[in-house]
């Protein structure tokens, strides 16, 4: 055990040089493309916008090289970054288990139906006495209110003798969700020894509640065990797209990343497992100087939770469970928007003191990832000017296409990781639906992916421009249910990233057409923000790529007894492979 110190050590020092030496070498790369009749205000601007755009993909990078060397060269790639994964999965449960489910104003029958399988499944495990289930609801909605009194009673009532349910309703939803168990850990905390924590869509079987318990119990410095989630088989065209893409890129991230992060890892706010002693005694937030509450309140709660002396690790894999991703573009940003403002809350808590540096560091970039938007918009806006004013000796074409292609392969690396390691097996290939729907499913994401980025980057600059003065984000609820997005409404929505996408694609067909290619990269997307929207909320879009197989996960291919008990839509119409 006295070795494990110094190895992450090693691992997280060369890490670090790793990425200083890429930024610093894409950086080199960058001034050279600029270099032509030197440097002035424009490619200094441009440099150092550059610049705050490269921590996360360079992390991302090299998360996703050495996440494909543990999982190609690893006899078992999740004990190789956390060993303590090899817990027995059927060691009898011991501790008093906590099972909360955190609702806001949802509809009560769609929350019922994402939790009667984990329910049915622990009581035939035999563990139902070792749990409690507690639903946690914020609901403001009196109609939506009435019916889960109504609902929830009749649940509590058929599982009395089975497993205890609990429901309760706060008055108020003072500090959102983390208030929300806050509260329960008031009440009830004192009588569990360990929550399984679930938002309202989230989906996990009795596997996976098992599986974390038992990895609890065998390391009792443990403090917080943060599950892999994966997208739910759906049939929106933009879910079904955007977790493809996700599920690409996620398993050889969390692999790298858990190399070097180690006991120092994430947490998502759901689908975790949380030592509930010090969880109370040291993650309370309280209110923020201004009266606010933190948003983003699970990356803080991490750090609070190593701060103490309690390790905060991810298990890296894919059958524990599952979430619904937002179904429209529209209500895709509205999520990323809550995210984005309640990241930057987090500079408050950069100085705390006692916290490890990799919590810091953790902090840092989680504000980094958000400012990095503005960033992007940046380079197009000054990138169109010295384009436009400079046609001919803007920038040296072969420094710029040099790194036009490093950069690229970095941005996509833990989606090539993953698309390896699939390639490589034959049977997480059959699970795609064959590598040819599989490839095609690739190059639809690839162009999904660059359409949807700079789209968030402009909302996130939005939001970061009104922050200062005033603008407040909150905790609305999320429309999961699958809808279209009228032409009206995409409008309405996007106009302003329409507007300059449009407005720079201009420019540059004016003044330098040679420069659209790469340009479009980003302006692209923005002026393509309104069809995108209504496109991929389109039932047909959703039905037609249903049909070709396209955006396939794993469990539509061969789905697990959870998620038919679901009788899930993209399940009962998914076609052969």
């Amino acid at each position: 055990m006295a070795r494990l110190p110094i190895l992450v050590t090693a691992r997280r020092a060369a890490f670090a040089l790793l990425v200083l030496a890429t930024v610093a070498g894409l950086l080199w790369l960058a001034a050279a493309t600029l270099a032509v009749g030197g440097h002035d205000w424009l490619d200094v601007a441009l440099l150092a916008c550059f610049a705050v755009t490269l921590p996360w993909a360079v992390i991302g990078f090299w998360n996703a090289v050495i996440g494909l060397l543990v999982m190609r060269f690893s006899a078992d790639p999740v004990a190789a970054v956390f060993p303590a994964a090899a817990a027995r999965v059927d060691a009898p449960v011991v501790a008093s288990v906590a099972i909360l489910v955190c609702i806001r104003n949802e509809p009560p029958a769609h929350v019922l139906r994402n939790l009667a399988p984990l329910l049915e499944g622990l009581e035939r495990a035999g563990v139902g006495d070792r749990m409690h289930a507690y639903i946690l609801s914020d609901t403001t909605d009196a109609a939506i209110a009435r019916e889960e009194d109504g609902l929830f009673g009749r649940l509590a009532d058929a599982w009395r003798k089975r497993i205890a349910v609990t429901y309760r309703r706060r008055a108020d939803n003072t500090g959102f969700k983390a208030g929300n168990i806050r509260e329960f850990c008031e009440r009830h905390g004192a009588a569990h020894d360990i929550a399984i924590v679930l938002d309202a869509d989230s989906v996990m079987p009795a596997s996976a509640v098992l599986r974390l318990v038992s990895v609890m119990q065998s390391t009792p410095t443990l403090g917080i065990l943060q599950a892999l989630v994966v997208g739910l088989p759906v049939t929106s065209a933009f879910a079904r797209i955007f977790q493809f893409g996700m599920r690409l890129g996620m398993r050889s991230y969390t692999i790298g990343s858990a190399w070097w992060q180690a006991d120092c890892g994430p947490y998502w706010g759901h689908n975790a497992a949380l030592r509930l002693a010090p969880f109370m005694a040291h993650c309370h937030l309280p209110p923020l100087p201004d009266g606010s509450h933190v948003l983003s309140h699970d990356q803080i709660e991490a750090v609070l939770m190593r701060r103490a002396g309690y390790e905060v690790r991810v298990l890296p894999e894919e059958d524990l469970g599952w979430e619904e991703n937002p179904p429209t573009l529209v209500e895709f940003i509205r999520r990323d928007l809550r995210w984005c403002h309640g990241n930057m809350q987090y500079w408050r808590f950069l100085a705390l003191p006692g916290l490890k540096l990799v919590s810091r560091v953790q902090l840092l970039l989680a504000i980094l990832m958000f400012l990095g938007s503005p960033a992007w918009i940046g380079i197009l806006l000054l990138g169109t000017i010295g384009a436009a004013r400079a046609p001919h000796d803007f920038v040296d074409p072969a420094y710029g296409g040099a790194l036009l292609v490093v950069f690229l392969v970095m941005w996509f690396a833990p989606k090539i990781a993953t698309i390896i390691d699939v390639l490589l097996r034959p049977a997480a290939r059959a699970a795609y639906g064959g590598s040819a729907r599989l490839l095609a499913s690739v190059a639809g994401e690839t162009v999904f992916f660059i359409l949807l980025s700079p789209i968030q980057w402009f909302a996130h600059t939005l939001l970061l421009v009104r922050l200062p003065f005033g603008m407040q984000v909150g905790w609305a609820a999320q429309q999961r249910h699958e809808h279209t997005v009228p032409l009206a409404r995409a409008l309405l929505r996007f106009w302003p990233q329409t507007l300059l996408g449009l407005a720079s694609i201009a420019v540059l067909a004016v003044h330098n057409p040679a420069a659209l290619p790469v340009a479009s990269l980003i302006a692209g997307g923005l002026a393509l923000a309104v069809p995108l929207a209504v496109i991929s909320a389109a039932p047909l879009a959703g039905r037609l790529m249903l049909r070709l197989g396209l955006g396939r996960l794993p469990e539509e291919t061969a789905p697990p007894d959870t998620l038919r008990a679901l009788l899930l839509p993209a399940l009962a119409r998914t076609p052969d492979a």
